[in-house]
């Protein structure tokens, strides 16, 4: 019985289109069944122009609700295994293009919604750090030799000791500092709604790739002319400070004029002071003045001798 009175229904409105439509050949006819779509840039508030590209980079349309339904995944607990495995899966292609946008930044680009956000992971800036560690400690080492080398007074002791200042000072940069940023952007992110914060992970995700310039900096300050070695330190701060700075500004942008230069100035400022740093510290240390040897001669008198 419903099915005859549906199937009468759809012949009377069929009849009534034909008939409109004879009567207006440029009439549209339109089934109340049939959903009408609405223009998406309808909805939508009018954006100003080179602020598209900005929000996409900060993925604040489709990019977040993919994040959210990837959040709705069922998570390992944080004391199993499976928990951790999670930031280091990776393949070695990924981390090539993340260590190759560190070193060749694109201007303009952000570096979190180009390489990272896709997969934050923990492998790549690990071992950049472990790397950047032991190239500094063993190219201060070599430094030091090589600055000394044809000294007769002068005697080889490997500073072991290096390892650990360059490593305590390298992973607290790359945590500590990131942890710091996190927090500041969440706390101004309940300030200011415009705000667009990073996660933790990807702020170190970023600061661990941004180390990697230093690696083959830090080999190359081996030779010992400082104004080579200050010319490098500034050309590598420039490239991997640009990264930080492109990522982290259109996070900040919508915040006080002032907060907004004032966080990356002071992410700058940071970035620098550890390059100032190890330059300073692994490589251009004060030398020391060795006495000179004294030497008995055979007639009862010493003879001092003037090192070179």
């Amino acid at each position: 019985m419903t099915s005859n009175f549906k199937a009468k229904a759809d012949i009377a409105e069929f009849d009534d289109a034909a008939n409109l439509l004879a009567a207006n050949p440029d009439a549209t006819t339109i089934s109340i069944d049939e959903p009408v779509e609405i223009p998406k840039n309808q909805h939508g508030r009018l954006q100003e122009p080179g602020r598209e590209e900005d929000d996409e980079l900060l993925g604040t349309d489709d990019s977040d609700k993919t994040e959210l339904l990837a959040g709705q995944k069922k998570s390992a607990p944080f004391w199993t295994f499976e928990y951790y495995q999670t930031f280091f899966d990776v393949d070695t292609y990924q981390v090539l293009d993340r260590i190759k946008g560190s070193v060749f930044p694109v201007p303009g680009k952000n570096f979190v919604r180009l390489y990272i956000r896709s997969n934050p992971d923990l492998y790549g800036p690990f071992w950049i750090c472990a790397t950047l560690v032991f190239t500094i400690a063993v190219s201060g080492n070599l430094s030091n030799f090589f600055i000394h080398l044809g000294r007769p007074t002068y005697h080889y002791v490997p500073e072991f000791r290096k390892v650990s200042i360059a490593a305590t000072t390298i992973y607290a940069y790359a945590w500590l500092v990131p942890l710091a940023l996190w927090g500041f952007l969440m706390w101004r992110n309940s300030k200011v709604m415009n705000i667009v914060s990073y996660s933790f992970l990807e702020i170190v995700c970023v600061y661990g790739y941004s180390l990697f310039i230093y690696i083959p900096t830090a080999i190359l300050w081996i030779i010992p002319q400082k104004v080579v070695r200050w010319v490098l330190m500034i050309f590598s701060l420039c490239l991997s400070g640009s990264v930080l700075v492109m990522t982290f500004w259109p996070a900040v942008r919508d915040d006080n004029r002032r907060i907004a230069l004032a966080t990356v100035g002071t992410v700058v400022l940071l970035h620098a002071l550890l390059a100032v740093g190890c330059l300073a510290y692994f490589f251009d240390a004060p030398e020391l003045d060795f006495p000179a040897p004294i030497i008995p001669a055979h007639n009862g008198t010493t003879v001092i001798t003037k090192s070179q």
